[in-house]
């Protein structure tokens, strides 16, 4: 890797490049998925390869390869320089990074069993188990059990001297119980939506998930759903979201709204744009004084925890919102020079094939002084909702819609009667200056989101989000029956 990086760099200084970094990846993938009580898919993925990116003319170029040869490394470096010289062509203002940046070093996730190490059958036995565990529930229609395993190794140098290694490896595993009744369709997902939970870890991470132990529990929600109470139509209620639900709702609202290149325009064909544009920074109240949110790609199991970017900026924990009022940022080199700031460290590809982009490492909304059980007793009437459903927001991140799995009435400090299909909408800063309770460390977790698209072509990031339940007053539910 090293041999083919200072090749791909000393190729694009030759043909003119005023700045370069390399990618040098490998990627290995293990994915697995019962159904109804038998295997239905297993894939086994590698991928090897290198991407090039440049600054020639004041003008960014890319190009890649999969082949790892020094012929295809100084093909790869030249022909990125040529892209880079037509793109300069039709810029309009040259690009800046800043002042040079050096960093050297390694990084490992820390884990205590590799989840490659672990022989197939037993994953598939876990997995086998669980869905067995759901299908004992009568009125089930459909069980569901899957694992993810990754491990990323890679290299990333640069022309000023910047040269890091890091292996990244994850791993997570989730249920999912369906339960049909005519035209009615009743899910549960366990520990959280879309999948499984996951997080840089090792396969010890999947094992303190009890899938077998918290299976029924979850085939048995999914039955009692189609008999649940509907959410109460078009009114304003307390809300008290779960942490996943919470997860979700800092992802949407604050993770993609203080994505700076959102703000400078650079994203609006695809993923639209940002309220929170320059002018806010420091001045605008984007929430209470209980709502501190920060990010933090040091965190342990965050899939948005690292040792460096990909630009080689080293990982770091830097505030965002501080007691509800909006001060910083996700940035890259690029757009932090802009601002005459250095950068945070948010600079992330999917693979060696594509440019990095800024993206959310682990986006947290920090502890209150709550328990859940505490935060129920204090509320006399609202709606516990848990669980991510179905989520809509508009381009600027400003109006959203979102759908729990399940929900609870609250009576008097204790929670009452199951509700299904329950919603619940909002505008970013009025929903974020209602809350006026969050739950402390033991109701905090780390959860993982798999599914993050942004980016022309497009890219899909893992990121994570540390949260806890949290009390919001006077929120409209009960748009959709």
């Amino acid at each position: 890797m090293k041999d083919l990086a200072e090749r791909a760099l000393n190729v694009a200084a030759l043909r003119g490049a005023g700045y370069a970094d390399v990618r040098v990846v490998e990627r290995r993938q293990e994915q697995l998925q019962v159904r109804n009580g038998r295997l239905e898919a297993l894939a086994q993925r590698e991928d090897a390869g290198f991407g090039v990116r440049v600054l020639a003319d004041g003008a960014w170029g890319f190009a890649a390869s999969a082949r790892l040869t020094a012929a295809d490394v100084e093909r790869v470096a030249a022909l990125a320089v040529q892209i880079a010289r037509a793109s300069a062509r039709v810029r309009t203002e040259g690009v800046q990074l800043g002042a040079p940046f050096v960093a050297r070093g390694q990084y490992r996730t820390p884990m205590a069993q590799d989840p490659f190490a672990r022989p197939l059958d037993e994953k598939v036995a876990l997995l086998l188990a669980a869905d067995a565990a759901m299908r004992q529930v009568p009125g089930v229609t459909v069980t569901r059990a899957s694992a993810e395993f990754i491990r990323e190794r890679k290299l990333f140098a640069s022309s000023e001297g910047s040269l890091v290694e890091q292996e990244i490896i994850e791993s997570g595993a989730g249920l999912e119980a369906i339960a049909v009744q005519g035209d009615e369709i009743q899910q549960r997902s366990y520990p959280n939506s879309f999948g499984r939970q996951q997080g840089t870890a090792g396969y010890e991470y999947v094992e303190a998930m009890d899938l077998v132990g918290n299976a029924p529990r979850v085939a048995e929600q999914a039955v009692q759903l189609l008999s649940a109470k509907p959410c109460p139509p078009d009114q304003l209620a307390t809300v008290i979201l779960d942490a996943t639900q919470v997860a979700l709702q800092v992802h949407e609202s604050c993770g993609h709204a203080v994505e700076l290149d959102r703000v400078f325009g650079e994203e609006a064909s695809y993923a639209g744009t940002s309220f929170l544009t320059v002018d806010t920074l420091g001045a605008l109240r984007y929430g209470s004084q209980h709502v501190t949110i920060t990010a933090d790609a040091t965190l342990p199991t965050g899939l948005g925890t690292f040792g460096y970017d990909d630009e080689g900026v080293p990982a770091q924990r830097v505030a965002l919102v501080e007691q509800g009022r909006f001060v910083g940022y996700l940035t890259s080199r690029e757009t932090a020079a802009r601002l005459g700031q250095r950068s945070n460290g948010c600079m992330r590809a999917d693979s060696w094939a594509h440019l990095p982009l800024i993206r959310m490492t682990n986006i947290n909304l920090e502890l209150g002084d709550w328990r859940l059980a505490d935060l129920i007793a204090d509320t006399d009437d609202g709606l516990y909702m848990e669980t991510n459903r179905s989520w809509s927001i508009d381009d600027r991140r400003l109006s959203f819609q979102f759908g729990t799995e399940i929900a609870w009435e609250i009576r008097g400090g204790k929670l009452g009667a199951m509700v299904k299909n329950a919603t619940y909408a909002g505008v970013t800063p009025r929903f974020w200056a209602s809350c006026d309770a969050v739950c402390g460390r033991d109701d905090w977790h780390v959860w993982g989101v798999t599914n993050c698209g942004k980016g022309q072509p497009p890219q899909v990031a893992h990121v994570g989000h540390g949260a806890a339940p949290a009390r919001f007053r006077n929120v409209r539910v009960g748009l959709l029956r």
